[in-house]
């Protein structure tokens, strides 16, 4: 069973960054995709960020960027110049795919982190 679990969220000021991880275990491959999402209270679940296995990227805005560490099976997703309304719950997600691609919709995903609160105070 392919299980992610997250850490790094917390409350931060408006122009600061931070840092989120996301530890992969449960299966050998390192052929998955990792995207990150959020979620804020009444609004549907957005793609902020995500990489390949190959290393491609894709962000909603370039404050955001995603990494990995294929290595220690590990994903990570800096985020810059934090605002107010980046305030949500911040998720991991991956699928497998021998294909290197990066898919938006969260559908896409089938494993997904417990999320942490991101909180960014004005």
């Amino acid at each position: 069973q392919v299980q992610l679990v997250e850490s790094g969220g917390g409350l931060v000021q408006a122009g600061e960054s931070l840092r989120l991880s996301c530890a992969v275990s449960g299966r050998t491959s390192t052929k998955y995709t990792t995207g990150w999402f959020r979620q804020a209270p009444g609004k549907e679940r957005e793609f902020v960020a995500g990489i390949s296995w190959s290393g491609q990227r894709a962000s909603k805005e370039a404050r955001f960027t995603a990494s990995r560490d294929n290595a220690k099976n590990t994903a990570s997703l800096q985020v810059d110049d934090l605002q107010p309304e980046d305030t949500a719950v911040y998720y991991c997600a991956a699928y497998y795919s021998d294909y290197a691609m990066i898919a938006l919709p969260p559908s896409r995903y089938e494993y997904w982190g417990q999320g942490v609160q991101v909180t960014v105070s004005a």
